[in-house]
Formats: C-alpha cells, structure tokens, sequence
C-alpha cells in the first residue's frame, strides 16, 4: 500500500473541531450543546458588506491580482493609516484568511528545519502551520498565574538558537485572550533587533481590547521595519468568518517581493470577499464601540461565574474574546469528550475546546480549556451551571 508522508502523520489534529462529531451525535440524541468552544462571533456582519456582494453586477468572476486588488488594499493602507500603522498598498499582500499568510510568512522566512520561538499556549495552527512548513515550534510557556503575560524575557534568549528565525505572536491572544503591554512590546522589539529576527505578529483581533488599554502593534513605534510581519484577517473584526479574507503586512520589501511569489503560485484571493471585505472597511467606528461593550460585558459575566465553582483558576482577558481555565479534572480532553457523550442537565451540555492542543510541550495544559465568550450573556451564564454540575458528576465517577 502507497504511505503517507511523515509530515501528513505529524499534522496535529484541530483540538477545536477534532470533538465536533461527538457534538454532532449529541444533538441527533435531542440535546442541546453550548458551544463555547470555537471563535465564532454571532454578531452580525456589517450590512454594508453584505449589500456589496448581493448588488454587485460583476458578469465575469474573474481572478483578481495575486497581492488583491490595488483598489482594496489601498483602502486597507487607509485603515491602518487610522490605527497609527503608516503603510502603503504595495506593503500590503491579500490573502485567503489570516491561515494564508501565516503559511505565507512561514514560507519567505524559513526553511525546513528552522526554528521560531512562540510564547504558549498559543492559537493551536500555528502548530499546524510549522508542521505543513517543515518548521520547528520551540515553545517558551506562560503561565495562567500571571494571566499569561509575556515570559521573561532571558526565557526567549535561551532558546535563541543558529536555526531560530523569528519570534511569533498573536497578540491580543487567542486562546487566553492577553494584551501585550507597550514595555512588553519593546522587549520583544529589543531582542528580535539584538538578534536579526523576525517578529510575526498576528494581530487579527485588534479592535477587541477592554479595560482602556491600547492595542500596541509591532507597526506602532518600535522600529521594526525591518522586522515585521503583521498577520491581520477580517474574520472577527466583521464577523465574516466565511469570507476567508486576510492580509500579510511588512515594511521589508524582501519579505513583500517573497511572499508575493507564493501569493502567484496559488493565483489570487477571491474575488467576491474582497468586494466584500472592501465595503466592510466603510463600517461606522460606533459599530466597534458596541461589539466592544457587549464582549466586555459577556468577558465580566463569564470569569465572575467560573470564579464561582470550587477548583477552577482563570486568567482575565484584556482582549479578543476567549479565556483558558484551569478545571479541577484529571484530563481536560477526556473530560470534554464525556460532556458530549454523557453528560447532560435537562437535555443540556456545554463543547469546550481542550487546552493541551494549544500547547506544544507534551504534558502542558491536560487539565485546562479555552472557552469562547461568544454567546450571549444568558447562555454564558447556563453553560457554567452546567460545566459546574459536570464537574462534580464526572468527579464522583
């Protein structure tokens, strides 16, 4: 029989969508299953995104230029331009989802056997992406008894090797939802420019920060030019998901000429979500302010009631719209897969994301989980009465 590759063996499942039939089984059996578990918002997506694509009247769905169209990514160097990012068109690449140009950013700056050092837990593809890559992840951990916070950073030096080819962020963070400081930010700036690294920030959640404090993008003033590559996606900024719209963005014109070649062997983004994503950038600023409120909102609601049940430690997100809790399990993956299979309150049960996916040092996270806060206030507050009802169940077995 023909074999699979070793990099097709050493792909990581999704911990977010590897319990999906598990859920699936749930609800043929009539249960109703809370999904706190994936980073769908069930916001709206802006009107105005939606009307360009339902009035347009393209007659030919043609490709469109392998960096996108120039129309929008000079409206995207105009959004930027209001966030104190000062870049231009051509510093801009269009992408299929923020997914792309991480492969893409991957692809121009390593190669096979290079090392990047990402601060874990951390969004569980990048795992997937250094695997598809030929790149090693060497993971420097932090901790949710400091809320996550950027790791020392003499723990980054350690681990700067001869392979090391930068460092890797998502910064507000997914999954535990922190906010880089300015100080933290400049330490980071500091020793990718001490070492000639490259400084992967994937900002992808920018608007979604809480608590007055100021997103700091590694574009801001920290003299990276050279340095940085900003991931960025309207996924979650507009609720548009589906629409598999992203950017890469850099100052080095090596980094843009590079990636620009990989943008051509795979022909052009998509035609119709760039026509949408271009009208999403018309979305009124007050549409941002009140997404703002309702996540902090639903932020509060859901560390107050988890800090209710007994044994369970969480960080406070200053961003995006995910925690990580520690639960007083003996594994968090099993533990999430008998909640599906045979847990219910009233027909009720809850999907969680199991946090040892977002780690890449074995035996990290196998008692913790991400909880998306993407359900309305209500919802929250159930599924919590029912994750703490699930504990003390699944402890007495």
């Amino acid at each position: 029989m023909p074999s699979i590759s070793l990099k097709g063996k050493n792909m990581p499942e999704s911990p977010i969508r590897k319990l999906v039939p598990y859920a699936e089984n749930a609800k043929k059996r009539g249960i109703k299953v809370f999904h706190l578990n994936i980073g769908q918002p069930d916001i709206k997506t802006p009107e105005v995104a939606l009307e360009a694509v339902k009035n347009n009247t393209v007659k030919v769905l043609a490709y469109s230029r392998s960096e996108g169209s120039e129309e929008y990514r000079s409206k995207i160097a105009d959004y930027y331009k209001k966030q104190n990012i000062d870049v231009t068109a051509n510093e801009i690449i269009v992408t299929t989802g923020g997914s792309e140009a991480l492969l893409f950013a991957m692809g121009s700056i390593t190669d096979p056997g290079d090392e990047i050092i990402i601060p874990e837990p951390f969004y569980a593809n990048y795992n997937g992406f250094a695997t598809s890559s030929g790149v090693k992840v060497v993971p420097v951990i932090s901790k949710i008894e400091n809320n996550f916070a950027l790791p020392p950073i003499e723990e980054f030096e350690k681990l700067i090797s001869p392979k090391t080819k930068g460092i890797l962020i998502c910064n507000p963070g997914n999954p535990t939802g922190y906010l880089y400081s300015k100080e933290e930010m400049e330490k980071l700036a500091a020793i990718v420019k001490k070492h000639d690294l490259f400084l992967i920030a994937d900002e992808v959640y920018r608007e979604f920060v809480y608590d007055n404090v100021a997103h700091q993008s590694a574009l801001h003033n920290f003299e990276l030019e050279n340095n940085a590559i900003i991931i960025d996606s309207v996924s979650k900024r507009y609720s548009m998901c589906g629409a598999r719209i992203g950017c890469l963005v850099s100052k080095n014109k090596e980094v843009i000429s590079t990636a620009l070649k990989f943008a051509q062997a795979r022909l052009s983004p998509p035609t119709f979500a760039q026509i949408a994503s271009e009208a999403a950038l018309e979305t009124p600023e007050n549409y941002f302010k009140e997404v703002n409120v309702e996540y902090k909102s639903r932020r509060d609601t859901l560390i107050t009631e988890l800090k209710k049940i007994d044994g369970v430690k969480v960080g406070t997100p200053k961003g995006a719209f995910y925690c990580v809790a520690e639960l007083p399990v003996d594994n968090s993956d099993k533990f999430a897969k008998w909640l599906l299979e045979d847990f219910n309150l009233n027909n009720e049960t809850v999907m969680v994301a199991p946090a040892a996916g977002f780690y890449s040092t074995p035996g990290f996270g196998t008692k913790q989980v991400r909880i998306a806060y993407v359900l309305k206030k209500e919802d929250l507050i159930r599924s919590v009465e029912i994750l703490k009802a699930a504990i003390k169940t699944y402890n007495t077995l």
